[in-house]
């Protein structure tokens, strides 16, 4: 089992500036057993990367209109009994369980924030400026700042299927977006710039071995990406390949509707 100190002392290994903030995806169980849980987790995470974010994404907010623009990745009037399930936003809403525990964690501490946006919001601890760089607009702004701010990429036992930065990548490649919509107070409200499959994204781990420090933590592998740099390389990926990085699955409609966008040359 690990303790608070094991963990401190494998990240420490990593060799990142306190100074520099850190986005981190994580899942408690690749680590076997950790006395404390989550909460020996983050504070092990913190003594060592005070500027922390993670996503804190609420996909139960979603909902599915009758019509909607052309080309969106989405049957439209298809989920009418889920729509009857989908929740109103608010800001101590849940992040879903996909996430993980550990945002939820970082989420309910009183010293955290969080941003407003419906779908794909972001929590952080001394991220004030990061996490609040977020509009409707713009979802993947919060990775934009990371990266001005020469931040990482943590991933604490789990592939780069998770890792949000790599859309904002995408975003940058020209890639294109998709548009949702998701309930709130004060109504429904579309929201552009939501990103596309991530399920391939572990293609890019043979091109970011360079840039990537791993170490060994129990049973699982902790990997530190330099933003700055991992962007470049997913950037180039894409110029040398449009369709990288898109997933195999033959019935997913948001990579599916990427290869016809480049088919049509956008």
């Amino acid at each position: 089992m690990l303790t608070f100190r094991d963990l401190v002392k494998a990240f420490r290994q990593l060799d990142i500036d306190s100074l520099q903030p850190v986005i981190v995806h994580s899942s408690l169980s690749s680590l076997g057993e950790v006395i404390g849980g989550a909460e020996t987790l983050l504070g092990a995470l913190l003594s060592i990367y005070p500027k922390i974010i993670m996503p804190t994404f609420t996909y139960k907010t979603m909902i599915v209109p009758e019509v909607g623009p052309p080309n969106n990745a989405i049957i439209y009037g298809s989920a009418k009994d889920a729509n009857r399930m989908a929740e109103f936003f608010h800001p101590d809403m849940p992040a879903d369980r996909l996430m993980g525990i550990l945002p939820e964690t970082l989420r309910k501490k009183p010293q955290a924030i969080r941003s407003n946006h419906p779908i794909l919001s972001f929590s952080g601890i001394n991220s004030d400026e990061i996490i609040l760089s977020q509009s409707i607009e713009e979802p993947l702004a919060p990775i934009k700042a990371l990266v001005d701010a020469n931040g990482w990429a943590l991933l604490v036992g789990v592939d780069h299927t998770v890792n949000t930065s790599i859309h904002y990548a995408e975003r940058l490649s020209g890639r294109i977006s998709f548009t949702r919509w998701a309930l709130t107070k004060k109504g429904i409200v579309e929201c552009p710039g939501f990103p596309g499959c991530s399920n391939g994204f572990q293609a890019i781990a043979p091109h970011a071995h360079k840039i990537t420090r791993c170490i060994q933590l129990g049973p699982a592998e902790i990997k530190a990406v330099f933003l700055p740099e991992l962007i470049e390389t997913v950037q180039e990926l894409i110029a040398q390949n449009p369709l990288a990085l898109l997933c195999e699955r033959q019935d997913c409609e948001r990579c599916n509707e990427v290869r016809l966008a480049v088919e049509r040359g956008l």
